[in-house]
């Protein structure tokens, strides 16, 4: 039998002129995409501005298009949108970084019209913007010194109004390239751009203003790249409360070996962050933990170690475990105790695990240190109050348990598969006739003097109160055996 052909440039040439040019143009008429690629390496052959003739017309027609853009020709319209940026690269980036980051800059503030025309909600058309503002960065290096003194320029011209921050996102790809003159210009340009602007009417604060915003965050990138964490923090202080990041500039003071000062700024409280639910959260009421509170823990910790206050160091670690369960944070003051100290700092620790009375919470970190005896423990000891709802948690610690602790695996099986049945979750039968099949398997290992101890019925009685109680239930018992 014949080896296939591999496809490669060598074989391509092969083919000869003639055989490729007939199969590129009866391509050309399948393929929109391919027939505007096409139709820019042929400009290309007439050099840069012919190439940037072409692209401007098709940068002409995503800016005058209104019409809106189906769901169904959401690809079809970004495929169009990548070969602009394809061209911009393939055929005029080589003859001209200038001309191309010129088209490239012009592209991206066409994202203004384009998203009024379409629903972005999987973020497909974003990332070709996103992928355009790359470029603008890898050629930048590339631009001699009068292009590069006037990119910012040309930059701000193309996005300073822009409401997705487009022009941060330019400035941090461009940044690592500018000379130390340009940037100093640039700051002293954004300087009267940043001052805020209070709001005229309706509460206290400040309006959005995508001019200012994107101004401050870019000094301050520049403030950064400058080495002038002073600058930095200037700017730091002179905006709204609720876009300071204290933790950002406490960390950088830490860096710094400013341990005092990064003190300070870890312990300022900002308006808002984000808020975080574990799984185990859900289960225990939907207990909201505040991210920004756990990453000042942290942070502060570490400060306080840099200025040699060890213990005030620890008692902030240990009182975030206490309060959050969370292994990081055991796992951090274990880290930081002398040799030999972590055995009875483990032993308080998992005693306290074992007395909090979030119980999700706990089994959660006990599964995942692990400590899978302590975590089969509390499954019996708390045997009645597991609840199969919250199935993302109990599933994943049920098969964990499976092969040392049949128990307490036969237990959160059990309350899995009640769940489904008394709710009637006919999607999650599959799920429920996989559990009773386990259950089967587990019942073969289990401790009858335990199980009695427990107040559990056997597997046999088991089963018989589920057919009793849910024997109507066809659509489950149908899998059962095939699972």
């Amino acid at each position: 039998m014949a080896r296939a052909t591999k496809l490669n440039i060598d074989s391509l040439k092969a083919l000869g002129a003639d055989k490729l040019a007939a199969l590129v143009l009866d391509q050309c008429g399948r393929d929109a995409a391919f027939k505007k690629l096409v139709s820019a390496a042929l400009a290309g052959a007439s050099g840069p501005e012919a190439v940037a003739k072409l692209i401007d017309k098709r940068l002409d027609a995503l800016d005058r298009a209104r019409s809106y853009v189906d769901w169904n020709k959401e690809r079809a319209f970004r495929d169009d949108l990548n070969v602009i940026v394809d061209t911009i690269m393939k055929e005029l980036a080589p003859a001209s970084p200038t001309l191309a980051i010129e088209r490239l800059l012009r592209f991206a503030g066409t994202h203004v019209n384009v998203y009024q025309r379409v629903d972005d909600s999987g973020g497909r058309i974003q990332a070709v913007y996103g992928l355009a503002i790359e470029q603008i960065g890898a050629l930048a290096p590339k631009l001699g010194p009068e292009d590069a003194q006037r990119l910012p320029e040309r930059m701000q011209a193309a996005l300073i109004e822009s409401h997705h921050g487009y022009l941060i996102d330019a400035a941090q790809a461009v940044l690592p390239h500018l000379p130390e003159a340009v940037l100093r210009a640039w700051d002293m340009v954004l300087v009267p751009l940043a001052k805020p602007k209070a709001k005229k009417t309706g509460r206290g604060g400040f309006d959005y203003d995508p001019v200012e915003h994107q101004a401050s965050e870019i000094r301050q990138l520049i403030a950064l790249k400058l080495g002038d964490i002073d600058t930095l923090i200037a700017i730091e202080e002179g905006l709204p409360e609720h876009r300071q990041q204290p933790l950002a500039v406490a960390e950088l003071l830490l860096s710094a070996g400013r341990a005092e000062e990064a003190l300070v700024w870890a312990r300022k409280t900002s308006k808002g962050g984000l808020k975080v639910m574990r799984r185990p959260d859900l289960a225990e009421g939907g207990m909201v933990m505040d991210l920004d509170s756990v990453l000042r823990a942290q942070l502060e910790a570490r400060i306080l170690d840099a200025l040699g206050d060890k213990e005030a160091a620890q008692a902030l670690r240990w009182k975030q475990f206490e309060t959050t369960l969370d292994p990081g944070a055991l796992s951090a003051y274990i880290a930081a105790l002398g040799d030999f100290e972590e055995f009875e700092a483990l032993d308080r620790a998992f005693a306290h695990v074992m007395s909090a009375k979030q119980i999700y919470r706990a089994l959660y970190f006990l599964a995942g240190w692990p400590r899978l005896d302590l975590a089969a423990a509390l499954v019996e000891r708390e045997a009645k109050q597991w609840d199969g709802a919250y199935w993302e948690i109990l599933s994943e610690v049920a098969e964990t348990l499976e092969n040392d602790h049949p128990l307490a695996a036969t237990i959160l099986y059990r309350a899995l598969l009640d769940d489904i049945l008394d709710r009637g979750r006919s999607s999650a039968y599959g799920h429920g006739a996989r559990h009773l099949a386990q259950l089967g398997v587990l019942a073969k290992r289990l401790d009858a003097d335990a199980v009695t101890r427990l107040g559990l019925n056997t597997h046999t009685d088991y089963e018989l109160g589920l057919q009793k109680a849910h024997g109507r239930k066809s659509g489950f018992w149908s899998k059962v055996g095939k699972a």
